[in-house]
This record gives C-alpha cells, sequence and structure tokens, in this order.
C-alpha cells in the first residue's frame, strides 16, 4: 500500500506522496490512474515530496494527470511547504524547494503551529522566445496574434518554470476556454505545449482569471498562471506591479518586485484527507 495525503491550493488540487518513506516506481503510470475523477482519488496529479539536493531542503516532481511531468506548480509548492512543516519533516519555516524550474525559496507564515499562508518567491519571469519556448518572435513576446480555431488571439508569452501563453479577453467567465484552451496548448507555436490563461482586468489591482493547464485542462486554479498573468498586465501597462487575482478556487496576492525582478505569490495551502493506494 502506497499512503499518500490530497492537498488543494485554492481548488488546485494533487495527490502528495512523501517519497523520502515511500516507494513510487512508475509515478507516471500512478498519476494517471490515481488522479481520474470518477473512477479514482480524482486530482490534476500527482507530487513527489523527495529529499533536496544542490543545497535545497526538499525536491518536488509533479506529474500532470495525463501522466505527463511539468516543471513547476505554485499551488503544490505552497502545499510542500504545509506538508513538510505540519507533518514534522521540518520545523523551518523558510525552505528551499528544489523543482523542476529550479530552487525556490517559501516562506510560510504560522500560528499555533499550523500553516496558515505560504510566499513562494516564484524567481524572475523568463520573457525571451526561446527560452519560454515559442517560435513567437520577441523579447518579450508581448501581445502576438496567434490564430486559433479560426480566430486571432493576441497573446503575452512568460516562462515562469514552465510555459504560459496569456490572452487578455474583456470577459474571462464568458470566454470559450473549453474549446480553445486545448487549441493554444497543442498550437505549432509552443514546442513544449502551453498552459494558456484567459484574464479580465477588472481594475489596476484585480484581475479574474481562468486557466486552461498543459496536460490537466481547465483547472481551479493555477499558481505559476496567476504570476505569468500579472507579469503580461503589467508588461502591457495594465496593472500595477501588485495585484490580486481570483481565480476559480480562490485568490493568490501577486507581487513583481521592481528592484529583484522576482515575482512573489502569497495564498493558502489545504489538506483534504489522506489515504492508501493499493499499489506497490
Amino acid at each position: 500500500m502506497i499512503h499518500f495525503t490530497k492537498m488543494q491550493g485554492i481548488g488546485n488540487d494533487y495527490v502528495y506522496i512523501d517519497a523520502t518513506k515511500e516507494n513510487v516506481p512508475d509515478p507516471e503510470g500512478l498519476a494517471r490512474r490515481i488522479s481520474d475523477r470518477h473512477f479514482s482519488v480524482g486530482s490534476d496529479g500527482l507530487v513527489l515530496i523527495l529529499p533536496g539536493e544542490a543545497g535545497a531542503d526538499f525536491r518536488m516532481r509533479m506529474f500532470n494527470a495525463d501522466g505527463s511531468e511539468a516543471e513547476m506548480c505554485g499551488n503544490a509548492a505552497r502545499c510542500v511547504g504545509r506538508y513538510v512543516y505540519e507533518r514534522g519533516l521540518t520545523d523551518r519555516t523558510e525552505i528551499r524547494l528544489q523543482t523542476g524550474a529550479g530552487i525556490r525559496p517559501l516562506c510560510l507564515q504560522t500560528e499555533g503551529g499550523r500553516v496558515r499562508s505560504v510566499t513562494v518567491d516564484m524567481g524572475m519571469p523568463e520573457l525571451q522566445d526561446h527560452r519560454i519556448p515559442t517560435t513567437l518572435k520577441g523579447n518579450p513576446v508581448m501581445d502576438q496574434p496567434l490564430e486559433a480555431g479560426g480566430q486571432t488571439l493576441r497573446v503575452t508569452c512568460v516562462s515562469m518554470g514552465n510555459p504560459h501563453a496569456v490572452v487578455f479577453t474583456d470577459d474571462a467567465e464568458a470566454f470559450d476556454v473549453h474549446g480553445v484552451g486545448p487549441l493554444v496548448e497543442n498550437h505549432p507555436a509552443f514546442p513544449a505545449r502551453v498552459n494558456t490563461e484567459f484574464a479580465t482586468v477588472v481594475n489596476r489591482g484585480r484581475i479574474r482569471m481562468r486557466v486552461w493547464e498543459r496536460g490537466a485542462g481547465e483547472t481551479m486554479a493555477c499558481g505559476t498562471g496567476a504570476c505569468a498573468t500579472l507579469a503580461a498586465a503589467v508588461l502591457n501597462g495594465l496593472t500595477d506591479r501588485e495585484a490580486v487575482l481570483a481565480l476559480n478556487g480562490g485568490e493568490l496576492l501577486i507581487q513583481w518586485d521592481e528592484k529583484t525582478g522576482h515575482v512573489l505569490m502569497t495564498g493558502p495551502a489545504e489538506f483534504v484527507f489522506d489515504g492508501e493506494w493499493p499499489e506497490a
């Protein structure tokens, strides 16, 4: 039996396994099986928590619901922070988390031995076309036309350790995310596929955002997507450098520090339940 914990960060839910204790020989296959919402636990994917390397306290590997491995997930990073603290793997409130996109520092806000929120230093947005990667040209790739499904979208591309295409629209609620999302995800302009955010600027301090995640479809939230959306909004002169991102599952505070160039993301992380998976 494999012991697991389901957690969610504003509705972005993953199955977490303490791989310092559990052996998971086929994480890609397990991600597909355990993520099925009709016949299994149900989640946006699988996260393994491992010992850190190269100066990190812990390492996170994350797999989408289709079994593909992703570089980074901000909501999952916050959940890992709460997991390792409250499950006794560390007593530190400042943690260096190794991800596929590099080391991400976590700052845990605690009260009475509980983690109330987590701030993740998401690093600097990557704006150079070939490093996102995209075949669209620019540094930054800003407000570029993209043909998808018989319509022309205007996209701003950002990597937060994983690729994002941000589309600003007058009404994110009514936008055909399920129709357009997969077309952008698999567009030839994005050789590694792409996460797509559909965002409406409410005012200079608030953005409403929906996300179509690479390998998972529309999810309740995406931390890297929220960071990419704020960066795209600032680049296009639409918001200030700090804003609340309202996603389907809740809100995140995103700050793009002008001095360091780093993006900071603050939000909650919640336990859902523990269980056992009948597979060695």
